[in-house]
């Protein structure tokens, strides 16, 4: 592994690898938030056995803390040896006229989506972590013995400024995802045939699954 990690191109299809991984996790994470906008009981139920099901806790969980940890650090390392190499390319010639702004940028919109997972990991996982395995309580329940997931979800977006933080990071995504896409494609040795198709499927999932996102805080927020 550590041989892999050593060389540009194994740091580029391990960079790739993880990113596709996320970007299943992401239409997942995706898909049963939307539900809490057509039932609030199915939301209920599908969170709680996301967050009781001792696979999904114990085995896929870390793995997924593991990748996004992998992924950002991987990230900022490959920045750095990138912007490191254009140094002397960029005396030669114009940098811009070679690559995109996405592509130039990907560290800023990776750290803007770091700085939103801190906040969404302070929002809803520290305090799931705190209620099951601090206060003892995996019963999912409020006092009510309804679940507690829906109303949860709600309250976070009552207060206008965490939605708009929660929109501005989705845009910041959005950004990423359009250039990150077509990149993992690409490092993973995806350019065949099917690359038109697989291209202009990466740009309708960098738009409409951070669109999605938008759209359900905006829901909660008008609707609760």
């Amino acid at each position: 592994m550590s041989g892999i990690l050593n060389s540009s191109i194994g740091r580029k299809f391990a960079m790739a690898l993880s990113a596709l991984f996320l970007m299943i996790f992401l239409l997942q994470h995706f898909t049963i938030n939307l539900l809490s906008v057509f039932s609030a009981d199915a939301f209920n139920e599908v969170s709680h056995f996301m967050g009781t099901f001792w696979l999904i806790q114990y085995v896929l969980q870390p793995v997924l803390i593991f990748g996004v940890i992998f992924h950002f650090i991987m990230g900022f390392v490959l920045e750095i040896r990138n912007r490191n190499a254009r140094q002397v390319s960029y005396a030669k010639n114009n940098g811009a006229a070679n690559s995109s702004w996405m592509s130039r940028n990907m560290i800023w919109s990776g750290l803007a989506i770091l700085a939103f997972i801190g906040l969404h990991f302070y929002d809803f996982w520290l305090p799931e972590i705190n209620t099951k395995y601090i206060q003892g309580d995996m019963s999912g329940l409020l006092a009510n013995g309804e679940f507690r997931y829906f109303e949860e979800l709600q309250h976070k977006f009552v207060d206008i400024w965490r939605v708009v933080l929660y929109c501005i990071a989705f845009i910041f995504l959005a950004l990423h995802l359009l250039h990150g896409f077509s990149s993992a494609f690409q490092s993973t040795g995806m350019n065949n045939k099917y690359s038109k198709g697989l291209q202009s499927f990466g740009k309708a999932y960098a738009i409409i699954i951070p669109l999605g996102f938008i759209f359900i805080a905006l829901f909660h927020h008008f609707t609760h």
